[in-house]
């Protein structure tokens, strides 16, 4: 968890949104990113689909069976339907979607585990890991943010 604080601690840095995330398969962090929504005009440009596109990439496959995602917040539909497109194992996440909710993100709010139960998905879930550091990267954010509109 603390690479993908790392992740997204550089996308603040870089002008964008407070969230990060890593993959690591057999306990070595194969790839870790930061939303690049904004540097790159593109709404997907999310930190766990830059994660899982450069991971993919290292291991030359897109079945990623025995990796975990940490991630600073929990993923958004599009990212957890990624993963377990990919067959990751285990998602691991830091804030609660409604912690960017609540931070003025335009967060869809159904949360990971109901997407798994609805759509019978075999990835785990597990919340709150480093919550608060990763809470705090909202603050970091807005104390940061030179754009103003989110």
């Amino acid at each position: 968890m603390r690479k993908a604080i790392e992740a997204a601690k550089r996308g603040i840095t870089a002008g964008q949104t407070p969230f990060g995330s890593c993959l690591v398969k057999n306990g070595r962090v194969v790839a870790a990113c930061h939303n690049t929504v904004w540097a790159t005009c593109d709404p997907t440009a999310h930190s766990e689909i830059n994660t899982l596109r450069e991971a993919c990439g290292k291991l030359k496959t897109i079945d990623l069976s025995g990796c975990v995602v940490y991630s600073t917040t929990e993923p958004c539909p599009m990212c957890f339907s990624a993963c377990h497109w990919a067959k990751v194992d285990m998602i691991v996440y830091g804030a609660e979607i409604a912690d960017a909710h609540a931070a003025g993100f335009n967060e869809l709010t159904i949360s990971n585990r109901e997407m798994g139960a609805y759509g019978g998905s075999r990835v785990k879930v597990k919340g709150g890991v480093l919550r608060r550091e990763c809470r705090r990267l909202f603050r970091e954010w807005v104390e940061n943010n030179m754009c103003g509109s989110y």
